[in-house]
């Protein structure tokens, strides 16, 4: 452990799925002598700045903070002179040049929220829970120049809940990673882990994730609007419309489901009462709404929303 202490070891990342691997590095005492992330961010209709995460436990813990704005010669100036022996990369959301990817002895280690080569990209989480899977992991890959495509140091799976949704699977696949990332760097830095290259004819890429992919098309089956719900419940969150004395956008912010109902002659979107609440029909099974949020609103759980908007009962949601 002594050897693995007086490694110069840099941290790149900037979410809080990152900062909790960060935190595991510091527990176990790891040498983190400097800290990159991306800029702070402004947020709320004030737009105040926001410190990132990563960020904040730096500063806890009085590690020195970068947040160069791109890769320019100053920045590069700045982490040669740390001469770091590792660099260790979570969603940091930047790019590195391959000057920075030869300066380390160890090279550098991404920790990836997918057993790669599936889900390369920035949304491996979302991307596992919007298409349905039972099975993901992290994997420990070694930097090349693209994205998500350097050899395999270590991979853990970890099976997926049908409660999940992108805050408990990110929590999970945080403290995984960190526990795999700290039981890998001894053994590559002594030299017991062969790099595995990753089959190409097996890679997928992430899909781009947009604000308007939170929307719910009613045409769908209930599973695959489960399964959007839990992969966006952290952002952008899904949303539907309806037509009342104009359009009218309503999060849906708590819902449940069930999968084999069947239609009784009842229009895809249309909401109406079981003996297990509030439903909406779908092209195979049916949602039911908990909680919603009509833009302007306040959030409120659909009881309540019915006594104020009791024609919303037999509405035909778009």
């Amino acid at each position: 452990m002594k050897k693995i202490i007086k490694l110069r070891l840099v941290f790149m990342g900037t979410s809080s799925w990152a900062e909790k691997i960060l935190i595991q590095l510091l527990e176990k005492k790891y040498n983190v002598i400097a800290v990159f992330t991306q800029a702070d961010k402004k947020s709320g209709r004030k737009q105040e700045v926001s410190i990132v995460p990563v960020k904040k436990t730096a500063k806890n813990f009085k590690i020195p903070v970068f947040q160069p704005e791109k890769w320019d010669e100053q920045a590069l100036k700045i982490i040669v002179n740390l001469k770091p022996d590792l660099i260790v990369v979570a969603d940091y959301g930047k790019i590195l040049p391959k000057e920075i990817l030869e300066l380390p002895g160890f090279g550098c280690l991404n920790v990836h929220a997918s057993l790669l080569p599936k889900y390369r990209g920035a949304s491996p989480i979302q991307n596992a829970l919007l298409n349905g899977d039972t099975l993901t992991g992290v994997s420990i890959i070694l930097m090349d120049e693209k994205v998500d495509t350097g050899k395999i140091l270590t991979q853990k799976e970890l099976a997926i809940k049908l409660d999940d949704n992108y805050q408990s699977l990110s929590l999970k696949l945080s403290e995984l990673g960190g526990n795999l990332l700290t039981e890998t760097i001894p053994l590559w830095i002594n030299k017991k882990i062969i790099p595995q290259k990753q089959d190409e004819n097996q890679a997928t890429l992430c899909q781009l994730i947009e604000k308007d992919d939170g929307r719910i098309f009613w045409n769908e089956s209930a599973k695959n609007i489960y399964n959007r719900f839990r992969a966006f419940s952290s952002w952008p969150g899904v949303f539907t419309f309806w037509e009342n004395k104009g359009i009218k956008r309503i999060k849906l912010t708590a819902l449940s489901f069930l999968f084999n109902s069947q239609s009784k002659e009842r229009a895809t979107g249309e909401v109406f009462r079981t003996e297990n609440g509030i439903a909406v029909q779908t092209a195979k099974g049916i949602i039911f709404l908990k909680r919603v949020q009509m833009e302007g609103k306040k959030e409120t759980d659909i009881e309540n929303f019915i006594n104020g908007y009791p024609n919303f009962l037999g509405a035909i949601l778009k």
